[in-house]
């Protein structure tokens, strides 16, 4: 196979995954809602499979890099992701959906970490941006909302397993076609990777973003329920998601045009800024379009955050270590923040209102803006010592 083909598979890969996560990110707390539960469960469901994904996570990036391949660790969590979705998606019992969806984030997880790490060293060797690859899943989360969203309307939202199915096993089958790529011939030790989350450096970025991307999986898991407060329907969920994914996808393809001129840490500074606008826009709005129209600001928040901050882990850790170093830190993201904003998002929501969550978002994010600017000085003033030692 040539590495052109390798590409085209891959971006087939990250369509189809990203086709199935935005089942489960947009319309799976609105399918528990209406099986009769309250915001602070759907919150706790929510919460526990980023806990188990944080336990989880590490360890599938130390097997990648102990064994040197990144598809076969892939295809080995799209199994379990297919098996443990029949579970997670066809129960109604509290407590047996909390340990199905444990099992499940233990193997949905790190799928996109891993996906994703594949596109960064695929691209680097086709001489392609990451971006470039990276917005087929974009893509492929955009239509999945728009159909998907349709079918629910049509069908109703309690036949949520059939399509997330369907596009996991496309997932698989055209990640039996990617080719692998060889990781750095250098030998792994757990000791090695244990040391990744204690480098200073790495372990203060990771502490400084998550005043972002707390109120970022807040959003996440609470937008569809939002959404059906102000009065819409799983079609306007649908629509909303495809707006957000629609700029998000702009933005990964046009990476190659935008991504170099300032640093990685800038640019999520003014990702930052752009979120506490977004969420503080959310928090006033007087109904579901409005809601909608502000999702276009997706684009410039989660896009270019998430490319510039993937990097920006790149450089941080030896290259051998990477895929360890991109687990850790889709841990913190989708993991650690995850949970936090699961649960305190639930427990703000059902004690208070969607548009409280939401003030306290835009509030959250500018104080990580400030934070990040700390970040910056300090990581500048060390960089400079280091020279002048050099």
């Amino acid at each position: 196979m040539t590495k052109r083909d390798s590409v085209f598979f891959l971006s087939l890969f990250l369509f189809f995954f990203h086709g199935a996560n935005t089942i489960i990110i947009s319309y799976m707390p609105v399918y528990f809602q209406q099986s009769g539960m309250s915001e602070s469960k759907i919150g706790s469901i929510l919460a526990i499979g980023p806990l188990a994904a944080i336990m989880a996570q590490p360890f599938w990036g130390y097997i990648s890099d102990k064994f040197g391949t990144i598809k076969k660790v892939l295809l080995v969590t799209l199994v379990g992701v297919a098996v443990i979705s029949v579970f997670l998606l066809t129960n109604h019992t509290y407590v047996f959906i909390l340990i199905s969806a444990a099992a499940f984030y233990v193997f949905m997880s790190p799928t996109g970490a891993l996906g994703d790490s594949l596109a960064v060293k695929t691209a680097a060797s086709v001489n392609k941006s990451f971006g470039s690859i990276r917005t087929w899943g974009s893509i492929g989360f955009a239509v999945s909302t728009l159909v998907v969203g349709q079918f629910f309307a049509f069908f109703g939202i309690s036949f949520i397993l059939l399509p997330f199915m369907l596009m996991i096993l496309l997932a698989f089958f055209t990640a039996m076609r990617v080719s692998d790529v060889k990781t750095h011939n250098k030998p792994v030790t757990v000791w090695e990777a244990v040391r990744i989350g204690k480098n200073p450096r790495f372990l203060l970025f990771l502490i400084t973003i998550m005043f972002l991307t707390i109120p970022h999986r807040a959003n996440d898991s609470f937008i569809g329920i939002y959404i059906t407060d102000l009065g819409g329907n799983e079609s306007q969920i649908g629509l909303a998601w495809f707006v957000a994914v629609a700029s998000e996808a702009l933005i990964f393809a046009t990476s190659h045009l935008w991504f170099k001129r300032f640093n990685e840490v800038v640019f999520i500074l003014i990702a930052g800024l752009i979120y506490s606008i977004r969420w503080l826009g959310l928090a006033y709005v007087g109904g579901p379009q409005a809601a909608i129209i502000l999702q276009v600001f997706h684009g410039v928040t989660f896009g270019v955050f998430y490319v510039a901050a993937f990097q920006y882990v790149t450089k941080l850790v030896p290259e051998h270590l990477q895929a360890t170093g991109h687990l850790l830190f889709i841990s913190v993201f989708f993991g650690l923040s995850g949970i936090l904003g699961s649960l305190l998002g639930g427990m703000v929501f059902e004690e208070t209102s969607g548009a409280t969550l939401y003030s306290v978002m835009g509030y959250v994010t500018l104080i990580g803006c400030l934070a990040l600017l700390f970040y910056r000085a300090v990581d500048k003033r060390k960089s400079k010592r280091d020279e002048s030692y050099a």
